[in-house]
């Protein structure tokens, strides 16, 4: 069973950043495709941001494209998302997400990310 553990989150100014990370235990994280989605209060989850197995691959939301960057590091267990420029509408419970077939089996427990204008 894989556990993801997000951190990183906090309060930030528009405009600023914050980088988002995501380590993975108990299973071969490798072998799992990644991603990062987001709820902000009454408001359905958000698609942000995915990352093939090997790196090679990134899919981004259109609200956040080109603002935000996934990144992956297979050695050390861990997904990033680097995140600059931010507005308010970015502010949300920021989670991580594996699988490895369709479905997105595994997330983690979630990190405030709060952007005030």
């Amino acid at each position: 069973q894989v556990q993801l553990v997000e951190s990183g989150g906090g309060l930030v100014q528009a405009g600023g950043s914050l980088r988002l990370s995501c380590a993975a235990s108990g299973g071969t994280f490798s072998s799992l495709a990644m991603a990062w989605f987001r709820q902000a209060p009454g408001k359905e989850r958000e698609f942000v941001a995915a990352i093939s197995w090997s790196g090679g691959r990134t899919d981004y939301g259109h609200s956040v494209k080109g603002r935000f960057t996934i990144s992956r590091d297979n050695a050390k267990n861990t997904v990033h998302l680097q995140m600059n420029s931010l507005i308010a509408e970015d502010t949300a419970v920021y989670y991580c997400a594996g699988r490895r077939n369709t479905a997105y089996d595994y997330w983690g427990q979630g990190t405030q990310v709060t952007v005030s204008s």
